[in-house]
C-alpha cells in the first residue's frame, strides 16, 4: 500500500489528524472534536463509517477500550502518508509565497 492520502476525502483527513491530535483518540471524542472544529455537529454514522473505512483502507488501527468503545492509532502508513501530504502542502504554500512576492516587486 502505497504512503499517500490523495484518495482520501478531506473528513477523512480531519479525522486523521485529530487521530494524531488527541490524547485518547476514541469514536466520541473525535466526534466531538470534529463538531468542534466544523462548528456544527456532525452526524455519529458518519463519524463511525469514515473510521471504519480508514481502519480498512489500512490508515488506523482499533483497539478495544471497553465493550463500547474502541481507541484508534495512526498506523505508519498513515504517518508515511501525512508526513507525504505536508511536504506536499508546504511546497505548494511556498510556490504561492514566491509568486506573491515576485508580484509585489514588480509593481513597486
Amino acid at each position: 500500500m502505497s504512503a499517500s492520502l490523495k484518495h482520501l476525502s478531506a473528513f477523512q483527513r480531519d479525522i486523521l489528524y485529530l487521530v494524531a491530535d488527541l490524547e485518547t483518540p476514541y469514536g466520541m471524542g473525535i466526534k466531538r472534536a470534529l463538531d468542534e472544529y466544523y462548528g456544527e455537529e456532525i452526524n455519529r454514522g458518519r463519524v463511525y463509517q469514515n473510521l471504519s473505512k480508514l481502519v480498512d483502507e489500512g490508515h488506523l488501527d482499533k483497539s478495544p477500550i471497553d465493550k463500547r468503545t474502541n481507541s484508534y492509532t495512526l498506523t505508519r502508513t498513515a504517518v508515511r502518508a501525512m508526513e507525504g501530504r505536508h511536504q506536499w502542502q508546504h511546497s505548494r504554500a511556498n510556490r504561492q509565497i514566491q509568486l506573491e512576492d515576485l508580484r509585489t516587486s514588480l509593481w513597486h
